[in-house]
């Protein structure tokens, strides 16, 4: 019996990542770009972010690719980092949910990560 529902709102969208923050910390491929992370900063944005990807809610004021070429000056970053970010975000929404947001939540992870690793690497 599968009991995943769809992704349908805020609340699930903040338990995708709260849960996935969960396993990038203590992650051995990437976990070191997310030791330094203020979590009751960084978990309402990034929720508010994700909110804006997939339901087209306003309110998100951030900017995800200047803050991640300040932290590659910092921390440089390389295609495979990016690639298991969104093995590890999909596989923790697979967890979690299942259905067309789910979906899209896991298709727009992967071209968020292409973009971003072409923009901060020109990978």
């Amino acid at each position: 019996m599968n009991s995943r529902t769809d992704i349908t709102s805020n609340a699930d969208i903040r338990l995708l990542i709260e849960r996935f923050y969960g396993k990038a910390r203590p992650d051995p491929v990437i976990g070191h770009f997310f030791t330094g992370l203020d979590r009751d900063h960084h978990i309402p944005l990034i929720t508010s972010f994700w909110d804006m990807v997939l339901f087209g809610t306003k309110g998100y004021t951030g900017d995800p690719m200047t803050a991640h070429v300040q932290l590659h000056r910092h921390m440089p970053m390389r295609p495979e980092h990016f690639q298991h970010w969104v093995r590890l975000f999909s596989s923790t929404v697979d967890e979690l949910f299942e259905g067309p947001k789910a979906g899209e939540a896991k298709q727009r992870a992967t071209t968020i990560a292409a973009v971003m690793a072409h923009r901060v690497i020109g990978k």
